[in-house]
Protein backbone atom coordinates (compact mmCIF):
# COMPACT_ATOMS: atom_id res chain seq x y z
CA UNK A 1 0.00 0.00 0.00
CA UNK A 2 2.42 2.51 0.66
CA UNK A 3 5.91 1.00 2.66
CA UNK A 4 8.36 1.84 -0.69
CA UNK A 5 7.29 5.10 -0.62
CA UNK A 6 7.87 5.67 2.60
CA UNK A 7 11.39 3.84 2.58
CA UNK A 8 11.83 5.93 -0.87
CA UNK A 9 11.57 9.77 0.73
CA UNK A 10 12.98 8.61 4.16
CA UNK A 11 16.10 7.56 2.34
CA UNK A 12 15.85 10.20 -0.28
CA UNK A 13 15.51 12.68 2.57
CA UNK A 14 18.98 10.52 4.17
CA UNK A 15 17.39 10.36 7.33
CA UNK A 16 16.69 6.84 9.49
CA UNK A 17 14.06 5.11 11.11
CA UNK A 18 14.41 6.56 14.07
CA UNK A 19 14.21 10.30 12.96
CA UNK A 20 11.16 9.19 10.91
CA UNK A 21 9.69 8.04 14.41
CA UNK A 22 11.09 10.84 16.16
CA UNK A 23 8.87 12.93 13.98
CA UNK A 24 5.51 11.20 14.68
CA UNK A 25 6.47 10.93 18.42
CA UNK A 26 6.72 6.80 18.42
CA UNK A 27 8.85 4.49 18.85
CA UNK A 28 11.45 3.06 15.92
CA UNK A 29 10.03 0.28 16.39
CA UNK A 30 6.55 0.83 16.07
CA UNK A 31 7.79 2.87 13.02
CA UNK A 32 9.73 -0.04 11.40
CA UNK A 33 6.68 -2.21 11.49
CA UNK A 34 4.60 0.11 9.69
CA UNK A 35 7.37 0.91 7.11
CA UNK A 36 6.95 -3.22 6.59
CA UNK A 37 3.33 -2.58 6.80
CA UNK A 38 3.30 -5.40 9.57
CA UNK A 39 1.13 -3.01 11.17
CA UNK A 40 -1.41 -0.08 9.40
CA UNK A 41 -0.63 2.92 9.50
CA UNK A 42 -2.57 5.26 11.20
CA UNK A 43 -3.88 8.51 8.99
CA UNK A 44 -2.95 10.61 11.40
CA UNK A 45 0.56 9.50 11.11
CA UNK A 46 0.19 9.20 7.36
CA UNK A 47 -0.48 12.87 6.99
CA UNK A 48 2.16 14.15 9.45
CA UNK A 49 4.75 12.40 6.88
CA UNK A 50 3.14 13.90 4.04
CA UNK A 51 3.14 17.24 5.48
CA UNK A 52 6.57 17.24 7.20
CA UNK A 53 7.98 15.98 4.00
CA UNK A 54 5.73 18.43 1.98
CA UNK A 55 4.66 15.26 0.02
CA UNK A 56 0.82 14.29 -1.24
CA UNK A 57 -0.82 11.11 0.04
CA UNK A 58 -1.46 9.81 -3.15
CA UNK A 59 2.23 9.75 -4.25
CA UNK A 60 2.68 7.58 -0.88
CA UNK A 61 0.05 5.60 -1.90
CA UNK A 62 1.42 5.17 -5.24
CA UNK A 63 -1.67 6.50 -7.12
CA UNK A 64 0.61 9.26 -8.50
CA UNK A 65 3.90 9.78 -9.18
CA UNK A 66 3.17 13.53 -8.62
CA UNK A 67 5.09 14.02 -5.44
CA UNK A 68 3.46 17.66 -4.43
CA UNK A 69 0.45 19.26 -5.03
CA UNK A 70 0.24 23.16 -5.44
CA UNK A 71 -2.45 24.70 -3.15
CA UNK A 72 -2.21 21.53 -0.75
CA UNK A 73 -3.89 21.93 2.42
CA UNK A 74 -1.82 20.89 5.58
CA UNK A 75 -4.93 19.48 7.38
CA UNK A 76 -7.36 16.99 6.83
CA UNK A 77 -10.88 18.75 6.61
CA UNK A 78 -13.35 16.70 8.04
CA UNK A 79 -16.18 18.63 6.82
CA UNK A 80 -15.44 17.75 3.32
CA UNK A 81 -14.17 14.28 4.04
CA UNK A 82 -17.46 13.56 5.15
CA UNK A 83 -19.27 15.09 2.47
CA UNK A 84 -17.36 13.56 -0.32
CA UNK A 85 -17.61 10.29 0.95
CA UNK A 86 -20.96 10.49 0.44
CA UNK A 87 -20.97 12.22 -2.92
CA UNK A 88 -18.96 9.48 -4.00
CA UNK A 89 -21.53 7.20 -2.58
CA UNK A 90 -24.46 8.31 -3.77
CA UNK A 91 -22.30 9.19 -6.99
CA UNK A 92 -21.92 5.26 -7.74
CA UNK A 93 -25.10 4.57 -6.92
CA UNK A 94 -24.35 2.42 -3.62
CA UNK A 95 -26.42 2.37 -0.47
CA UNK A 96 -24.07 2.70 2.69
CA UNK A 97 -24.59 -0.98 3.51
CA UNK A 98 -23.53 -1.88 -0.36
CA UNK A 99 -20.42 0.47 0.08
CA UNK A 100 -19.69 -1.58 3.54
CA UNK A 101 -20.08 -4.90 1.77
CA UNK A 102 -17.60 -3.52 -1.18
CA UNK A 103 -15.02 -2.37 1.23
CA UNK A 104 -15.33 -5.05 3.83
CA UNK A 105 -16.26 -3.00 6.75
CA UNK A 106 -19.23 -2.64 8.81
CA UNK A 107 -22.20 -0.38 7.75
CA UNK A 108 -21.64 1.69 11.08
CA UNK A 109 -17.93 2.33 10.09
CA UNK A 110 -19.46 3.86 6.42
CA UNK A 111 -22.52 5.75 8.37
CA UNK A 112 -19.97 7.41 11.23
CA UNK A 113 -17.28 9.05 8.42
CA UNK A 114 -20.62 10.48 6.45
CA UNK A 115 -21.87 11.63 9.93
CA UNK A 116 -17.71 12.86 10.74
CA UNK A 117 -18.25 11.05 14.01
CA UNK A 118 -15.11 8.97 13.23
CA UNK A 119 -12.13 9.30 10.78
CA UNK A 120 -11.68 6.53 7.67
CA UNK A 121 -9.03 4.15 8.47
CA UNK A 122 -5.92 3.71 6.49
CA UNK A 123 -6.98 0.92 4.07
CA UNK A 124 -10.42 1.54 4.29
CA UNK A 125 -9.24 5.40 2.42
CA UNK A 126 -6.66 2.85 0.32
CA UNK A 127 -9.60 0.95 -1.11
CA UNK A 128 -12.27 3.40 -1.79
CA UNK A 129 -9.94 5.26 -3.47
CA UNK A 130 -7.94 2.69 -5.41
CA UNK A 131 -11.53 1.30 -6.62
CA UNK A 132 -13.18 4.21 -7.60
CA UNK A 133 -10.10 6.12 -8.79
CA UNK A 134 -10.24 9.08 -6.62
CA UNK A 135 -7.70 10.93 -5.24
CA UNK A 136 -7.10 10.43 -1.08
CA UNK A 137 -5.71 13.95 -1.00
CA UNK A 138 -9.34 14.96 -2.84
CA UNK A 139 -11.40 13.25 -0.38
CA UNK A 140 -9.62 14.56 2.84
CA UNK A 141 -10.19 17.79 1.71
CA UNK A 142 -6.12 18.57 1.00
CA UNK A 143 -7.26 19.73 -2.32
CA UNK A 144 -9.87 20.39 -4.55
CA UNK A 145 -8.68 18.24 -8.12
CA UNK A 146 -10.84 14.92 -7.05
CA UNK A 147 -8.51 12.83 -9.93
CA UNK A 148 -5.04 12.56 -9.93
CA UNK A 149 -4.32 8.66 -10.78
CA UNK A 150 -1.34 7.15 -13.39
Amino acid sequence: MYSERLVEVRENNEMKQYQVAEILSIYKGTYNQYETEYNIMPLKHLIKICDYFNISLDYIFNFTDVKKYSLCKKYLDKTKLKSRLKEIRVMENLSQAKLADILKVATSVIAGAEQGRRLIATPFLYDLCSKYKISADYLLGRVDNPKYFK
